[in-house]
């Protein structure tokens, strides 16, 4: 009987752990850095590099 708990806990263990471990990956737009060349900016609007007017 304790084998099978411990198997069974064992299987639940792995059926959530990929959850876990990508659970702190959502919303990555908010964390992201964007880095631009120089001479333009980054527009969050078209999600690219514009060239800035000077």
């Amino acid at each position: 009987m304790m084998k099978h708990a411990f198997a069974a806990l064992i299987a639940l263990a792995a059926s959530v752990a990929p959850g876990f471990a990508f659970g702190d990956c959502s919303g990555g737009d908010k964390h992201a850095s964007m880095s631009c060349a120089e001479g333009t900016s980054w527009d969050a609007t078209t999600r690219t590099c514009i060239k800035l007017d000077s």
